[in-house]
């Protein structure tokens, strides 16, 4: 980092990227900073500052114990060990010491007492809830949304004539045949255990999900203007069901309330939706099969004058950016999930659902919220 960068980021405060510290002394205050910014994005501690970013310096001395207590602390306070690495500048206000930290391929990461922090804006928490903490364990893969247990569906609610008809399609054998009991095919499919059903399968399987599963539905509506704040709305529907029946009721939701344009077809014509269809079906199931399910919240669409959002909770996992979704990236999330969903809905597992909707329909914008913890798609209503 140059001079002129550092003094860039004082001038613009502390952030989710980077904390200002007049010094450090206490081995268990800087173990808590490395572990939050080692279980986010990474980040800056920018010590010999005070918090208006205003230099103050560090003596040769401080300096020197800085550096032990770093080195100290990085691999004997910070589970799993970590790595940062420093850099010395000398302005002309005194010398600042950067330690930077990357954001850690190991996580969950927690201190010598067992505690777990995590970046909350420009400062951190130490995170208590059950769902994050699950979350954090989720990103270094050892755990998945998909695979937790679904609050009590057994195999009892399976819709077994549906499961029945996927099985002979998929295996091109008749479940009625086979040698196991039902228990032991469910869990050699990994969609439960002990005659208890996991996400997977009572989200794509159960006769009725929602009823356990009330936040896993898509909460729609269609809303005159531009904005949430008015106090009515054209259409509104809390869609529910199995995910094949929330991804078709989903799409009809969206193409009932946008305008169907003639072109060139005849008067006798239906018309073609504003927003071509492959568009939108390409981002619904990138919504139910990626969406972050240690989260308890709906998926959100709504219609306005101008636009089409769509809302998933959880943020973009792992490393993944705008710029790599675009470029055709992917990390699964829920592995288990994703494995069948191309057996049920219009979903490859290539990671070229966002290019074919991009091709399809290029005024899509896409807001990655890490600090709101969802992730926004966004269709301009252009015609």
């Amino acid at each position: 980092m140059e001079t002129v960068e550092l003094m860039t980021i004082l001038a613009q405060g502390e952030d989710s990227l980077h904390q200002f510290k007049q010094t450090i002394t206490r081995a268990e205050s800087l173990a808590q900073e490395m572990v939050a910014f080692s279980n986010g994005m990474g980040g800056k501690i920018i010590v010999g500052v005070d918090d208006d970013g205003v230099i103050v310096g560090l003596t040769n001395e401080e300096l020197r114990e800085l550096n032990k207590l770093i080195a100290n602390v990085a691999s004997g306070n910070v589970r799993p060990a970590i790595n940062p690495t420093t850099q010395n500048i000398l302005t002309e206000f005194g010398l600042v010491v950067i330690i930077n930290i990357p954001a850690g391929i190991n996580k969950p990461y927690q201190d010598n007492k067992g505690d777990f922090w995590v970046k909350n804006g420009s400062d951190k928490r130490k995170s208590t809830s059950r769902e994050e903490i699950q979350r954090l364990f989720q990103t270094s893969g050892l755990l998945h949304g998909d695979e937790s247990l679904a609050n009590g569906l057994t195999i009892a609610d399976l819709d077994m004539d549906y499961f029945s008809a996927f099985f002979q399609r998929r295996y091109g054998e008749s479940l009625e045949n086979q040698l196991v009991p039902l228990e032991q095919t469910i869990q050699n499919l990994n969609l439960g255990r002990e005659g208890m059903l996991n996400l997977t399968g009572a989200l794509l399987f159960a006769k009725n999900p929602s009823i356990r599963l009330p936040a896993f539905i898509v909460k729609a509506g269609c809303l005159p203007g531009t904005d949430l704040t008015g106090e009515t709305y054209i259409d509104s529907r809390n869609i529910e069901g199995k995910i094949a029946d929330i991804f078709q009721q989903t799409i009809s939701f969206i193409l009932a309330n946008i305008k169907q344009i003639q072109g060139d077809q005849t008067i006798n014509s239906v018309g073609m939706p504003e927003i071509p269809r492959i568009a939108l079906e390409e981002i619904i199931v990138n919504a139910l099969v990626h969406r972050d399910y240690f989260i308890s919240a709906s998926i959100r669409v709504f219609v306005f004058d101008d636009r089409v959002e769509i809302i998933s909770p959880g943020h973009l996992p792992n490393n993944l950016t705008i710029e790599n979704i675009k470029a055709g990236n992917s990390n699964t999330r829920n592995p288990i999930l994703a494995s069948f969903a191309n057996q049920i809905l219009p979903y490859r597992g290539y990671g070229s659902g966002i290019l074919r909707a991009l091709s399809a329909y290029p005024a899509i914008d896409f807001i990655d919220d890490r600090d709101g913890n969802k992730f926004k798609v966004v269709f301009k209503r252009v015609a």
